[in-house]
């Protein structure tokens, strides 16, 4: 898909004289086109498309159908109807009432290019840039920030289904890739074991019987990993089986007299560093008063500057299990690349230590405002000296 860049169209003159009879007191997404313009144009996307080949849908579209599909939290069928059937829809995106629309997929594959581009922020950098060209933000001002959990796309799963399930979709990924070879490798049995999804309901039942079935698994993961080192290395890259290597490493452990053993929960290495699913390794489980999740967590900063809007001005994401601390210098940053550095930062407790609050001023002359976490020191039970 190629793009070949377009100045906005404005507001078709029949779409602009129903939405007025429809909305005469106006609405939310004529407010932001009167008032806010498109956003986006097709030039803030032109490094993401190739200049020859079938050209693309309008991205500066895209881009707001997709904010808009953010707004309302739709699914990207449920935006795609919105386009067809909405008139304030067609009207912030300059379509005629007759347009028909798209179909839906052509918003996963936007979003997609975006992410594979390395643009996620594109979005929501541009339209920093309209709210700031606006008087609607200021840099220097107060920002505050925190973070909330993100859930990943994936299904809760005790020990002995993940790595059943991780076997079994390091042998469907080979499959794709290797079939002659795994077909020629792998027992009979395997297609037995590993044919359906890894569920609570098909595996053994009383804790002697699993035992024993996670000694077979074990013990197939690790003749695969065998096979593949000796017969093709060139699949070590790959990774589906680096990801049951990983597995493997944890849940299992070679035993005195050579057996490979299932470890006891006790003996398992850190929960930090536990793959939740084969099929998004960088999930992972975490606590956080009394919330538990597996996934990541999400560090949003907003302005609260009194008499203007609250606007989200920078987004970092971490994996679950990742202090809120270790992430205040890299916020800081991001938000002085932006040119959108607060006067006052204003943070809770996970955020701050001694060293964050001075490097803060000198770095970034911005004071780090929040808290110091509680001390259970003898020397502040005792009344002497706390954090």
């Amino acid at each position: 898909m190629s793009l070949r860049p377009q100045p906005v169209d404005p507001v078709p003159a029949q779409t602009e004289l129903i939405a007025r009879a429809a909305f005469p007191r106006g609405n939310l997404y004529i407010q932001m086109r009167d008032e806010l313009g498109a956003f986006f144009t097709d030039q803030d996307f032109q490094d993401l498309y190739p200049k020859r080949g079938k050209p693309t849908l309008e991205p500066w579209r895209l881009a707001l159908v997709t904010v808009m599909q953010y707004v309302e939290n739709l699914s990207d069928r449920q935006a795609a109807d919105a386009v067809r059937a909405r008139i304030d829809w067609k009207y912030a995106l300059s379509l005629e009432l007759e347009d028909s629309g798209f179909d839906f997929s052509v918003l996963c594959e936007f979003r997609t290019r975006l992410l594979e581009s390395g643009a996620e922020s594109l979005l929501l950098d541009r339209m920093l840039a309209v709210f700031a060209e606006k008087k609607l933000l200021k840099a220097r001002g107060r920002q505050r920030t925190d973070s909330t959990h993100v859930l990943a796309a994936i299904r809760a799963m005790n020990r002995l289904e993940v790595v059943t399930e991780t076997m079994r979709a390091t042998l469907n990924d080979l499959a794709t890739v290797a079939p002659e070879w795994l077909r020629g490798v792998a027992p009979t049995d395997w297609q037995q074991r590993y044919d359906q999804r890894a569920e609570q309901t098909r595996l053994p039942h009383g804790e002697k019987a699993r035992q024993e079935f996670a000694r077979a698994v074990g013990q197939d993961g690790e003749l695969l990993l065998k096979w593949i080192a000796e017969q093709r290395p060139d699949l070590n890259e790959r990774a589906s089986v680096q990801t049951l290597r990983k597995m493997w490493g944890r849940h299992f452990a070679r035993s005195e007299t050579g057996p490979l053993l299932w470890r006891k929960d006790a003996d398992l290495p850190r929960a930090a560093t536990a793959i939740e699913s084969p099929y998004d390794t960088d999930a992972r489980h975490s606590d956080k008063h009394g919330l538990s999740w597996t996934g990541y967590k999400v560090h949003l900063t907003e302005t609260c500057d009194p008499g203007l809007p609250r606007l989200v001005t920078h987004v970092h994401t971490t994996a679950a299990t990742t202090q809120d601390v270790s992430c205040t210098a890299a916020i800081q940053q991001g938000l002085a690349d932006k040119g959108l550095l607060p006067s006052r930062h204003l943070v809770d407790c996970g955020y701050v230590d001694a060293d964050l609050l001075v490097s803060s001023r000198r770095q970034h002359e911005v004071e780090l405002f929040g808290p110091a976490r509680y001390n259970p020191s003898w020397q502040a039970r005792e009344g002497g000296h706390d954090l």
